[in-house]
């Protein structure tokens, strides 16, 4: 039986749960939320979600009314998703873009990230009432100022596995894994789910949130009084392809692994992702208050969302802001 056909049936009937795939949008030095109006910003992202992503993301624009199309299955979620890009060095010094490939029982997908919005669990739902993101909310999660290991161990929705196959889950470490993996390597991103009910941001972008998240999609602590307020549990997967890099002979002679973030990390500590809302109207909140689970969440299988074809998504794009080679074999990191 296939890994996500075995969550399904272990899940029980309840609140809804989201997963589902969203193809590339944008590949380019921009961050809205860290370096607003930046152009080129740090480092790289690789971004996914509505067309309505820029330079700068005025909190003010209700995107989920003003996009035209977004690369993800929902086609009600304008929302925009984005990581750092992981590169391969090879021991000439050069740099090269490792590719992104789809997840597993997400057939026709290629690139781009695994969405989940949960409320509970992979074996539950639970019982608590989930309130949707309200229009302006934004957060990040991590940070690529961490080089220490102690501090990366204290955020356990930040981890990497070192898939054996596509459904290869578990075994998640707060390191980049030092030896080639067969299928590629996921990193995982769990944002925060306790929100104080009060800021949409903050000004390091994560303060008005609170993570009671202990990884692995296992049921998180209960809410502080400071953060009351439970929101769906959004996470990020991400299968970086690197397999095409697996030969030993291409790993640096001291025995260190190959791969960076694009904002010069090969200790892997430095992970974060970024998070703009966009659901369209009360989509989210319809979607959050149904008994649907995954797949079962699109209007064709009898759910509250509706859904496009993986054409559909793949046609949506935004015209780079800055033009710069991010794909070749490179001199340099963009921007370093």
């Amino acid at each position: 039986m296939k890994w996500f056909s075995l969550v399904l049936a272990i899940v029980g009937p309840a609140q809804a749960a989201l997963r589902f795939g969203c193809t590339k949008l944008s590949l380019q030095r921009l961050d809205p939320l860290v370096q607003p109006g930046m152009i080129p910003s740090n480092h790289v992202h690789q971004i996914v979600g509505g067309n309505t992503f820029n330079a700068t993301m005025n909190p003010a624009n209700d995107i989920g009314n003003t996009g035209s199309c977004t690369t993800c299955v929902f086609s009600e979620d304008f929302s925009n998703y984005w990581t750092a890009v992981l590169y391969f060095k090879a021991r000439n010094g050069t740099y090269k873009r490792v590719p992104q490939e789809g997840n597993a029982d997400l057939e026709g997908e290629t690139g781009g990230m695994t969405i989940y919005y949960t409320q509970d669990s992979f074996s539950s739902n639970g019982n608590q009432h989930i309130t949707a993101f309200p229009k302006g909310f934004r957060m990040t999660v991590g940070s690529p100022t961490i080089t220490n290991r102690s501090v990366a161990v204290q955020q356990p929705g930040l981890r990497y596995t070192c898939l054996q196959t596509l459904l290869t889950r578990g075994a998640e470490t707060p390191d980049f894994p030092t030896t080639p993996c067969p299928a590629g390597i996921m990193a995982i991103h769990h944002f925060p789910a306790c929100w104080d009910g009060v800021n949409l941001d903050s000004p390091d972008h994560q303060s008005h949130m609170y993570s009671t998240t202990i990884g692995g999609f296992q049921t998180a602590g209960p809410c502080p009084s400071s953060h009351p307020v439970r929101v769906p549990q959004l996470a990020y997967e991400t299968l970086w392809d690197t397999t095409q890099f697996n030969d030993p002979s291409l790993w640096p002679t001291d025995g260190s692994q190959p791969f960076y973030w694009s904002f010069n990390d090969n200790l892997g500590y430095g992970t974060h992702g970024d998070y703009v809302f966009g659901w369209k109207n009360d989509a989210l909140q319809r979607a959050m208050n149904s008994s649907c689970m995954f797949q079962a969440c699109e209007a064709p299988q009898g759910g509250p969302l509706q859904s496009q074809s993986i054409n559909q998504q793949s046609s949506c794009s935004v015209q780079n802001t800055v033009t710069e080679d991010t794909d070749g074999w490179l001199e340099a990191l963009p921007g370093f």
